[in-house]
């Protein structure tokens, strides 16, 4: 789950985002506090998570935290942070592109939701 201060704009980007990676729109639940959540589920049971703050305080990004997203290909990792900034998102970091780890060479793209939320778009070949 992460933050928004603004939940049309949120539903937007990653309506956008979460299209790009094969998911659908969110489903919008206003919950009894009258805050507006997105909920985004994959067939496989994930859910991702946009909420207004129940505590009525802006919403800011956790220092250290980065959501990743799982991508089927090198190309799908282009194309989630392509869509990304083309939505309103942020590129940060080293451009989209292989990098080495004790995986081996995985495939990564870091961006920055329009809240600053801090994004990843990673492939881990099988």
């Amino acid at each position: 789950m992460v933050g928004s201060n603004d939940i049309e704009r949120s539903k937007r980007f990653y309506n956008a985002v979460i299209a790009a990676l094969g998911g659908g729109e969110a489903t919008l639940n206003v919950a009894g506090s009258g805050h507006t959540r997105l909920f985004y589920r994959n067939e496989g049971g994930t859910n991702f998570i946009v909420s207004e703050p129940i505590n009525d305080e802006p919403a800011t990004v956790g220092n250290g935290s980065t959501v990743a997203f799982a991508c089927n290909s090198p190309e799908q990792v282009e194309l989630f942070h392509d869509t990304a900034v083309a939505n309103g998102g942020t590129s940060i970091e080293d451009r989209p592109g292989p990098r080495e780890s004790a995986m081996g060479t995985i495939t990564l793209a870091y961006v920055r939701d329009p809240d600053g939320n801090k994004l990843c778009g990673i492939h881990i070949p099988a």
